[in-house]
């Protein structure tokens, strides 16, 4: 989730012009500032292509007919209407691709997979965006001034630092100027478009397909190769589908249509044509277009909106991790709010440095935007892929749509979005291998805690006792029952925690009301408070409490038992106490686990992993921690 769009969500009552406005600034940061680097980078020297009439007029077609088949087509008019609840995101869109393959469970282990190993492929381009968007823009000043080249990658990295650093006390204060600033910026690209297409009108010849067919007649074996450099006008697109939650589908496909298609479009075709005039602008149009007296404040507006597009990958990948940790995929973090009255503004700290550590290294190692481009794209054209895959599935198997309007539209998709992961696979030998290696490092990591954390729960199984044996022990041989109530968080409600044997065996001593809690998180992104709370009474003072969240909840332990109703159950802060068990695992060489390196990897994170006090929003004083060791 974007913090700063968090702020919009649930105003129904804004205006559609509003909200269209809102839409631009959080939504299309990203893609927005592609026209930077796109162009200059088709023409890089690293393809050997020239640019002539015919091969500016191709590209320009790729880059409309890109943004018309993947963007409008696909993304717009397809996978937004692809929502959990009115949630998007490649981890809500896994979950809605869970529930469609339930019926085919080897195709459900698979499709879950791979939204997980998309996931994984985000965090990669959460690092690579905010340094080639801040890179680009701060290059300006090399058009601007000569001489200054050696300032470009300081000054890129002081900006970010900075705006790693403003993340702990939240962005709704900045958030609220995004969509202004973003309206101007998309404006500007239309008018410096038009102020370009106007001196070789030519260029508009590019928005027939035949100029992009040509292109791949003319030059068989760049044609694919040159989409690497092409992808690069898509990259964002995924935001449409995950900020759609903020906003509803119509502002996202407002915006799109009527501000950030047209100012795209009209910049990419300005900068055709100035190439066409004067081929030597290759080496920087998108600054070149602009008239010299407004080059300072072309940088400084381009700043403004790649930090912007920074923001929202930041705040996207914070709200990604947390889907992930409720979902039971990453260990717990600590989350902090930055906001008493949006839960969507958040700040994850180890998530937060994480990026900026590999922000900094991905501008110190690569030096300027046209070598990171060489690492962009991999990452971003493997989301796409994926979010076809599971789409699909929901097409096919939860909407069931016709099969011969869904198949065809689908192989079509499923060819484009193929043709551009093909085109940008060679770039992981020069540079690419980042996305990539950090997308399995964290695949790896998710994989290991969900798996780890099903062979922790049965081997805590094999050892429980059953809730009735226990119950009817009790009955016949009772102990001393203390005032109050003790609430024992357990994920296996039929059985006894350790936490509450624990406390037995060592204190002699049994509550009045004892209270087996187990948080249950849905497929859904988000329960109705009337759905929270599921108790059942054992009697004999003893009770087992449900609580359901979706992963886009906040859980609150107190809040939700202060929704309980029944007269024997008093859970006043003052009379109840919160035991949690803490399990130290240990790797062993048992063939049912997992490998003895994977073992290790579980048990530091589980040592790693913040507690359930904190992500429960327990009361810290009213808290007692008992732990137990667990061989894997």
């Amino acid at each position: 989730m974007s913090q700063a769009a968090a702020q919009h969500h649930g105003e129904k009552s804004a205006s559609p012009l509003g909200m269209a406005i809102a839409a631009a600034g959080i939504v299309y940061g990203d893609i927005g500032t592609s026209p930077l680097y796109t162009l200059k980078e088709v023409f890089a020297p690293t393809y050997g292509l020239a640019p002539s009439h015919d091969s500016v007029l191709g590209i320009l077609s790729l880059i409309f007919w890109s943004l018309i088949w993947v963007v409008t087509i696909k993304y717009v008019f397809f996978v937004l209407r692809a929502d959990n609840q009115g949630e998007g995101g490649i981890m809500a869109l896994t979950a809605l691709a869970r529930r469609a393959s339930a019926p085919f469970p080897r195709l459900q282990f698979v499709l879950v997979l791979l939204g997980l190993f998309g996931a994984s492929l985000f965090y990669g381009e959460s690092m690579i965006t905010p340094a080639i968007s801040v890179l680009s823009a701060v290059e300006g000043l090399e058009v601007a001034f000569s001489g200054l080249d050696h300032v470009i990658v300081p000054a890129a990295i002081i900006i970010l630092v900075g705006l790693f650093l403003l993340q702990r006390g939240g962005t709704a204060r900045i958030g609220k100027l995004f969509g202004p600033i973003m309206v101007v910026w998309f404006t500007t690209l239309g008018a410096l478009g038009i102020y370009g297409i106007l001196q070789a009108p030519e260029v508009l010849k590019a928005l027939n397909p035949w100029w992009a067919f040509n292109f791949f007649a003319v030059h068989p074996g760049l044609g694919i190769a040159i989409l690497g450099a092409v992808v690069l006008a898509l990259t964002g697109a995924e935001a449409l589908y995950a900020d759609m939650g903020h906003f509803g589908r119509k502002p996202v496909a407002r915006a799109w249509l009527f501000l950030v298609l047209p100012g795209l479009v009209l910049n990419y075709y300005g900068q055709g044509a100035l190439v066409l005039i004067d081929p030597s602008s290759v080496r920087n149009p998108f600054y070149l277009l602009a008239p010299e007296w407004a080059l300072i404040p072309m940088v400084i507006l381009a700043t403004f909106a790649t930090v912007i597009a920074s923001q929202a990958v930041i705040s996207g990948a914070f709200s990604i991790t947390r889907q992930a940790i409720q979902l039971g995929y990453v260990p717990r973090m600590q989350i902090l709010h930055t906001s008493s009255h949006e839960q969507g503004q958040i700040y994850i700290p180890a998530m937060n440095w994480a990026l900026l550590t590999g922000v900094i290294l991905l501008i110190l190692g690569f030096e300027s935007s046209g070598n990171l481009a060489e690492a962009y794209g991999i990452a971003v054209t493997g989301t796409m892929l994926i979010t076809t895959c599971l789409v699909s599935s929901v097409i096919l198997l939860l909407w069931k749509w016709p099969r011969w309007f869904a198949i065809p539209m689908l192989i079509g998709f499923f060819i484009v979005d193929s043709l551009y992961f093909a085109a940008n696979v060679p770039k992981i030998v020069a540079g690419g291998a980042f996305p990539v290696i950090a997308g399995i490092v964290l695949f790896i990591l998710m994989t290991t805690w969900k798996r780890g954390r099903q062979i922790l729960a049965n081997r805590l199984d094999e050892g429980a006792l059953p809730l009735p044996i226990f119950i009817g022990s009790i009955r016949s041989n009772p102990p001393f029952r203390a005032k109050g109530t003790a609430v024992f968080l357990t994920a296996r409600p039929e059985a006894v925690p350790h936490a509450l044997l624990h406390n037995m065996l060592h204190n002699q001593v049994l509550h009045e009301q004892v209270v087996l809690l187990t948080v249950v998180y849905e497929d859904t992104p988000r329960v109705p408070v009337s759905r929270r709370l599921e108790v059942d009474n054992y009697g004999d003072g003893f009770y087992r409490v449900i609580l359901h969240y979706g992963f886009m909840d906040e859980p609150d332990v107190p809040a939700a038992l202060a929704l309980c109703h029944l007269e024997d159950l008093d859970f006043t802060p003052m009379r109840t106490t919160y035991f949690l068990s803490r399990e130290t695992v240990i790797a062993s060489n048992n063939r049912l686990g997992m490998a003895r390196w994977r073992e290790n990897l579980f048990a530091f994170l589980m040592k790693n992993a913040s507690g359930s006090l904190r992500f429960f929003n327990l009361p810290v004083n009213r808290v007692i921690e008992l732990g137990t060791q667990i061989e894997i």
